[in-house]
């Protein structure tokens, strides 16, 4: 997004290809780039590679070079380094860069050139580019057949569709030639193999892969370009590939087979991963290098897909025929005769593909040098516990038979316990070979002639193959249910950890305890550390929430430029990722849609290990949770403060009608009352001006009321009400009550109804008046002409009840419910004066108390109001109290 929130336009990418160094890419691009930067584009040299003798400096200095502000003199060391953040500081429309497959320094951000790049793009700047054939990932393994050489730095095949290619080709004998006056750079990987990389046959073969590759990619243009525009054509059927790879480093070679195939057919490809009882990674090591196909698959732009099955061969048919898979890519498997006995895979998905097309990709040919040290590494990882338990467990049953005297079928099936105990805890391996031995001790101790390995009657040969093929089959169901179970509590422990988390964010209602829930659920579920990273309102961002031990001093800088990196561009990086690969921690963007919450750091304890690709999905899935709670509880906050906001207009509006309408009554009344005294001294007597003044008198008292109401509504809002308790009697309370409302009543009746020995209360005395004094007011406002006006005051349980009971129309409906809301009026009612404010400031008054305030129906028409006040448990002495039912008429 740009500064005014539309989304920027990324730049264009044009890639100068060559067979080999020394083509003249980069001669072609500066001239490229200069005749831009001729036609008035920004156009500047990001880096370059100098050779020692080099015709480029006359093209050089005649284009812009980006370095820090320094200038075009520079040296070619640095010119050779990009300075990214100079880049998009400067903004050009056009940057040169050389050397797209650059493998850049830890310090930098990314590890490769290629994602500075995409990160210029990103921000809508055009680049020049250049690279060589042998650099494209999915060429790699052609490569190194046809040189001998093994390219270490590679682009991946996804980042070069979007560019736009420029093939630059001159003969062999011109490399050589060029090769003699060092007017080229050697890749970093021949080493001291110059001489037998650039032979005239490597040069030719490289040639005609770049020709090809760059014939490929113009079809697959036209294609598109047909397509687009609905040109006819011979359109391919669609075709969709499968590559089925392990954790075995030749699957790399699968992986790169299968894109190079989905290019050349235009079509869709996948790679699945299927982990079985049989194939599962046993360590560290090898689940490091599943994580690492899996990852350059997804770098050069496949479908993920990882199952756990029984049969490898079987899950691979069931996914092809639901994904429609036409061709299956398969690695030649390099088994030994035994396992060549039970079947391959690839023989099973050649029988049972039906109208599939299988592809297998031979590897390397293995020495016996190298196969029988691999037979050492095997023995060295096997654990020695199980097979050793398991053979004392096999001794054990055969003491049992020897000095117990089983019968010879009751000894067959003790024979079977060791084999279905080891199957069950310890795999396949202890379970053969407890079948094994027990065939053996049952031969040689219980079968005749005994201490023999040879049997006097045939028929024992088959009750041994029998006793063979049922342990076998036993101890390999018992090892299968034992992994099915493993895989069962693995998934039952994501998903109830998944949900945990789910259920435990629901129930947090602030920031903090969520980020603090999520933490301790990865850590719980990866060894390492955990931590979460929020913009304050400046957008910098800092440590909002951490797992025990961590510390944020421990952070590097770059470290610290990775999370940065992460939340702006809302992708995931640091450590196994394309993204800042070379960091110690992995980062995971909270974000939803196009809004950036933050981001979600792990730091995992062994430094040199990969996290699991069940374990990234797992984090991944928790930082989706975590999005979603964040916005909603600040999507929630937004909505309160929306109300609040259209409350508080609400309010604004009924407080401006109610007080303009109050204000000017009385104001109206007093200017009357004094213009008439100012005008009129010599036509009003002394009663008529005591009358006048009267007025003035009521009206100001009015007003003060008012502004009072209004004072006491804004503490009560704002929590600034203070209570001042002490112990006070209810009589006394009364009395000062009726002193003060005796000027608004007039003549009305009062009746107090107190029973006897009602106890001190602890209370604000002043409030409590003012609650009583605004009760009275607001009956006396509503009664009938000539009715009176009643006040019960009585013990209910642990509180006083006091109650303003008046004869009038009746309170039902929304009106009861609402009475005590600022502001508001009943319909009914809105000829009588009032500002709706009385009633509410009861309401907060007598809740502070911790009482409660209602209005009920009476039976004889009118309503009362009645108001609960709590007794203390320390009560002092009572004082005397008035008759029962005293009567005060005014």
């Amino acid at each position: 997004m740009d500064t005014t929130g539309k989304p920027i336009k990324k730049g264009k990418l044009t890639v100068f290809l060559g067979s080999v160094a020394g083509v003249g890419k980069t001669y072609a691009m500066l001239e490229a780039g200069y005749d831009k930067y001729m036609h008035g584009n920004d156009a500047v040299v990001g880096c370059i590679d100098m050779p020692k003798k080099t015709d480029l400096a006359t093209l050089l200095c005649k284009i812009p070079i980006l370095l820090k502000g320094e200038k075009a003199k520079e040296s070619a060391a640095k010119i050779a380094e990009l300075d990214i953040d100079a880049v998009l500081d400067r903004k050009p429309q056009l940057v040169i860069i050389d050397n797209l497959a650059h493998l850049n320094d830890t310090a930098y951000r990314h590890s490769y050139r290629y994602q500075d790049v995409q990160e210029i793009l990103d921000f809508g700047i055009d680049v020049y580019t250049t690279m060589d054939i042998f650099h494209v990932e999915s060429l790699k393994d052609i490569v190194e057949q046809i040189t001998g050489i093994k390219g270490q730095h590679t682009v991946p095949d996804g980042f070069i569709e979007k560019a736009e290619l420029i093939l630059i080709d001159v003969s062999q004998d011109e490399i050589i030639q060029r090769i003699k006056d060092e007017k080229i750079i050697l890749p970093q990987e021949l080493g001291q193999n110059t001489d037998d990389f650039f032979r005239p046959g490597n040069i030719n073969a490289l040639r005609e892969l770049a020709l090809r590759y760059t014939a490929q990619r113009v079809d697959k243009q036209l294609s598109e370009y047909m397509q687009e525009h609905d040109i006819k054509g011979p359109w391919p059927a669609s075709e969709r590939i499968l590559a089925c790879i392990s954790p075995s480093p030749f699957s790399t070679q699968v992986i790169r087979a299968a894109r190079r195939m989905a290019d050349a057919l235009k079509a869709e490809w996948a790679v699945i991963y299927v982990e079985t009882h049989y194939h599962s990674p046993q360590n560290e090591v090898v689940y490091n290098q599943l994580a690492k196909n899996l990852l350059l698959a997804e770098e050069l732009g496949a479908e993920i897909i990882t199952l756990t099955g029984d049969d490898f061969a079987q899950e691979i048919l069931l996914v092809s025929k639901r994904k429609n898979i036409t061709q299956i890519v398969l690695g030649k498997p390099a088994h030994s005769r035994i396992e060549e006995l039970r079947g391959s895979v690839v023989d099973r998905v050649l029988r049972e593909s039906q109208g599939i097309s299988v592809h297998i990709i031979p590897g390397k040919s293995v020495t016996k040098e190298k196969q029988s040290i691999a037979v050492y590494r095997s023995l060295r990882q096997c654990r020695l516990f199980p097979y050793t338990l398991t053979l004392l467990l096999v001794v054990l049953i055969t003491l049992i038979n020897k000095y117990i005297g089983f019968d010879l079928p009751n000894i067959v099936l003790l024979y079977l316990l060791p084999v279905l105990f080891s199957g069950a805890y310890w795999g396949r391996g202890p379970s053969i070979m407890a079948s094994l031995l027990g065939v053996l001790a049952f031969d040689i101790l219980f079968v005749p002639p005994i201490h023999s390995i040879t049997v006097a009657d045939l028929k024992y040969l088959v009750s041994f193959v029998i006793f063979l093929v049922v342990a076998v089959t036993t101890g390999t169901m018992a090892n299968r249910l034992r992994y099915q179970a493993e895989l069962a509590r693995r998934r039952e422990a994501r998903t109830a950890a998944l949900y945990s988390l789910s259920r435990k964010i629901v129930a947090e209602t602030e920031m903090g305890g969520i980020l603090r829930t999520v933490i301790n659920v990865v850590c719980e579920n990866i060894n390492g550390e955990a931590f979460i990273f929020t913009p304050h309102d400046n957008g910098e961002l800092s440590i909002n929430a951490f797992s025990q031990g961590f510390q944020e001093c421990s952070l590097k800088e770059n470290e610290k430029a990775v999370v940065n990196w992460v939340f702006e561009h809302g992708r995931i990086g640091g450590r196994g990722t394309e993204n800042w690969g070379t960091s110690q921690g992995l980062y995971f963007p909270l974000k939803f849609e196009e809004k950036n919450l933050g981001v979600l750091g792990v730091n995992i304890a062994e430094a040199e290990l990969l996290l699991s690709s069940e374990h990234r999905q797992m984090l991944e899935a928790i930082a989706n949770l975590l999005s979603l709670a964040m916005l909603s509880l600040q999507l929630s906050a937004d909505a309160q403060q929306a109300r609040n906001l259209a409350q508080s207009e609400e309010l604004r509006i009924a407080l401006f009608n109610s007080i303009s309408h109050e204000l000017r009554t009385p104001l109206a009344s007093i200017l009357g009352a004094v213009t008439s005294l100012l005008e009129g001294e010599n036509i009003y007597n002394q009663v008529d001006r005591q009358v006048l003044l009267q007025t003035v008198n009521d009206e100001a008292l009015r007003m003060n009321r008012l502004v009072g109401n209004l004072l006491d509504m804004a503490r009560l809002e704002s929590g600034m009400m203070q209570l001042k308790y002490d112990w006070c009697d209810i009589q006394e309370i009364m009395g000062v009550v009726l002193r003060r409302i005796q000027e608004l009543i007039g003549e009305r009746k009062i009746i107090v109804d107190m029973a006897q020995n009602i106890p001190l209360i602890r209370a604000d005395f002043v409030l409590i008046e003012h609650v009583m004094v605004n009760l009275l007011d607001n009956a006396n406002k509503y009664a009938k002409a000539g009715t009176k006006i009643t006040i019960i005051i009585l013990m209910v349980a642990e509180e006083i009840q006091i109650g303003v009971k008046k004869i009038g129309e009746p309170i039902t409906g929304i009106d009861r419910d609402k009475i005590f809301e600022k502001f508001y009026r009943s319909k009914s009612n809105q000829q009588i004066s009032g500002t709706g404010l009385g009633l509410s400031i009861c309401k907060g008054i007598i809740e502070a108390h911790g009482g409660k305030i209602w209005v009920e129906s009476t039976s004889h028409g009118g309503n009362s109001f009645i108001f609960t006040l709590p007794l203390d448990d320390k009560i002092p002495p009572q004082v005397p109290t008035g008759k029962e039912g005293d009567t005060i008429a005014r």
